[in-house]
């Protein structure tokens, strides 16, 4: 995950959850993605306290770092020795063919794209596979990614010998959870659509109320469509055992926006309540975080040696 700074209901749903399952089932490794950051906005200023401020909230989540190695990737070198020689292995057509980075140039309204841009999915395949990853918890918007990674592994596994697995991907029900703006919009901090891991129950209430529903639902009595409202969405996720007496009010017109949106909200804040509570403790022991990001890249860094090691060997390199 790149570090943007906080958290929020996007990021929880679309992949911390899955992550938190997964650690008890799986040998977890948990990537602090700060070179990608830079793939999008050069200013580097804030990526060390953003990337602290994400560990923190992945912590308060449930990441269990005795379990799961946390870690920089800027930290573990061989990440970007693999990205060079991964970098041999794919075209720039089928770079230049992937739609997920076409997606994120529209949305940051990029009109030419650096070379590092273009190539961050190899990058990604470098990430993933330097572990030996076979499951890749993502969002449907990397699906791309998780292709061009298996490709890789596929032709270098073939030129040479068979070092990799081909990582499969796996999404969760809500792999995307809407913004505030719209069923149709992603949640991000860029489209100032979010609600933060770490916000209070009043600004949850705040944020909610500002919150995009069905256009033709203008007044209480009105008869609604939750299937087009993104409250509705929200409801499916935070408060299942209401569902089917929201749906049934919504259409009858018996329950208003207002009041659907005051439930919603309280059962997000209640949600939420532990994550904030651990926040609180992880932000009061700065060192305790520090510490732990330390010894998850010793812990990472000797696996990656140790897949470098094979890869030189394969490839009669170095």
């Amino acid at each position: 995950m790149r570090p943007t700074g906080k958290l929020h209901l996007g990021h929880l749903v679309g992949a911390l959850e899955n992550w938190v399952a997964l650690q008890h089932e799986y040998r977890n490794y948990h990537l602090i993605a700060d070179y990608h950051a830079l793939t999008t906005n050069l200013d580097s200023s804030g990526i060390h306290q953003n990337s602290i401020d994400m560990l923190i909230d992945w912590l308060s989540a449930g990441i269990d770092p005795a379990e799961s190695p946390v870690f920089r990737q800027s930290q573990i070198k061989e990440h970007t020795e693999l990205h060079l020689l991964f970098s041999m292995l794919i075209t720039t057509s089928r770079l230049e063919r992937n739609p997920a980075v076409k997606e994120q140039m529209r949305d940051l309204n990029i009109e030419i794209i650096s070379y590092g841009h273009l190539g961050y999915p190899v990058l990604q395949a470098a990430d993933i596979l330097l572990y030996k990853g076979e499951l890749v918890p993502v969002g449907e918007d990397q699906l791309p990614h998780v292709e061009i990674s298996r490709e890789i592994a596929r032709r270098f596994n073939s030129l040479y010998a068979v070092v990799f697995p081909e990582p499969e991907a796996k999404l969760t029900k809500f792999a995307r959870l809407p913004g505030l703006d719209g069923i149709d919009k992603k949640m991000s901090k860029s489209a100032g659509n979010t609600v933060l891991l770490s916000d209070s129950p009043e600004e949850i209430q705040k944020k909610i109320r500002t919150a995009v529903t069905d256009p033709q639902k203008v007044r209480k009595n009105d008869p609604g469509r939750p299937e087009v409202c993104l409250i509705f969405t929200y409801h499916n996720k935070f408060n299942r055992s209401e569902v089917p007496e929201i749906d049934a009010n919504c259409r009858s017109g018996a329950l208003g926006c207002v009041d659907c949106k005051k439930r919603v909200a309280e059962k997000i804040a209640t949600a939420l309540a532990p994550i904030r509570e651990k926040r609180m403790h992880y932000e009061s022991h700065p060192d305790e975080v520090m510490n732990i990001l330390h010894d998850g890249e010793n812990r990472a860094r000797q696996r990656a040696v140790a897949t470098m090691n094979e890869v030189r060997t394969a490839m009669s390199v170095g």
